[in-house]
């Protein structure tokens, strides 16, 4: 069943408060990290790991996220006539990349519905969910470190990273008994819990392989914090039910959905383009000094 993981769902409905008013009028899901939107890193690492179907959940205001993954007749032929032969070849790749379908989702109702609106794209199989707020960079790709996991436990995967306890109350964390190296078989998932009450310091952050069983579980599941419907709740339900395991992935995360961890990102990102780490180190000096 987990052998093969096609289709994934990425949410991309949000809208962006914490970056205003940058994101007043651009998706947050494009804002550039270095010169590549944040969601590009996303979709390629889902097509990095075997993705062949990604079902994107937008909102009214979002069409310029499906519009990049379009063909642009219009900038091909200007690339074309001025012979930019290799900017031309990233545009047609980008709009070769993956097969796409969108989906409204018509009110934020949360994760959970967000995820539920994908149902009948996703039909009755297994599938990733990869949120765009978390940029992991990591080889292999962390989705397919995931999907190798599900493939061996025959059983959906969270993703996990370690984090000081101090910061526990910004996380989903896991309880769970270790079944291997880095693999750990979910017994309890507390939302956002206080340092002394989270019981371990892994965090669920947002990557999921899913069986097609969170769905029937997710359209029961009551509005919980803020109104709203928890992917947490669901996935509660469904560790009780079936084997559901946590990965402590190997690679370097970052929080895109957080200013410091967006500027992390891209001076990360920058430092590996070799045409840039030299001066940016340079730079960064001068600005320590």
């Amino acid at each position: 069943m987990y052998n093969e993981i096609r289709k994934g769902v990425i949410p991309a409905a949000g809208l962006g408060t914490r970056f205003l008013p940058a994101t007043k009028v651009v998706p947050k899901e494009l804002l550039p990290i270095v010169d590549k939107p944040t969601i590009q890193y996303i979709v390629e690492e889902a097509v990095a790991s075997g993705i062949e179907q990604v079902i994107l959940i937008t909102a009214r205001g979002k069409g310029a996220v499906e519009d990049h993954f379009d063909v642009s007749v219009e900038l091909e032929e200007v690339l074309k006539r001025q012979k930019k032969e290799d900017l031309l070849q990233m545009v047609k790749e980008l709009s070769e990349m993956v097969r796409m379908v969108a989906i409204r989702q018509k009110e934020p109702k949360g994760l959970g519905h967000a995820v539920l609106c994908a149902r009948e794209a996703v039909g009755e199989e297994p599938f990733a969910v990869l949120l765009g707020d978390d940029i992991v960079d990591a080889e292999p790709p962390c989705l397919a470190q995931m999907v190798e996991v599900s493939r061996q436990k025959g059983g959906g995967v969270i993703a996990l990273q370690r984090v000081p306890e101090t910061e526990t109350h910004l996380y989903g964390i896991i309880r769970g008994e270790r079944v291997d190296e880095r693999v750990y078989r979910i017994q309890e998932m507390v939302e956002k819990p206080k340092p002394d009450q989270a019981p371990s310091n892994l965090a669920v952050i947002g990557r999921y392989v899913l069986p097609p069983e969170i769905f029937p579980i997710l359209e029961n599941t009551p509005p919980g914090k803020g109104g709203e419907i928890q992917l947490t709740d669901a996935l509660q339900v469904l560790a009780r039910r079936m084997p559901l395991y946590g990965y402590e992935f190997v690679g370097d995360r970052y929080d895109a959905g957080d200013k410091f961890g967006y500027l992390q990102a891209n001076i990360a990102f920058a430092l590996k383009r070799p045409e840039m780490a030299g001066r940016l180190k340079e730079f960064l000096k001068e600005v320590i000094r």
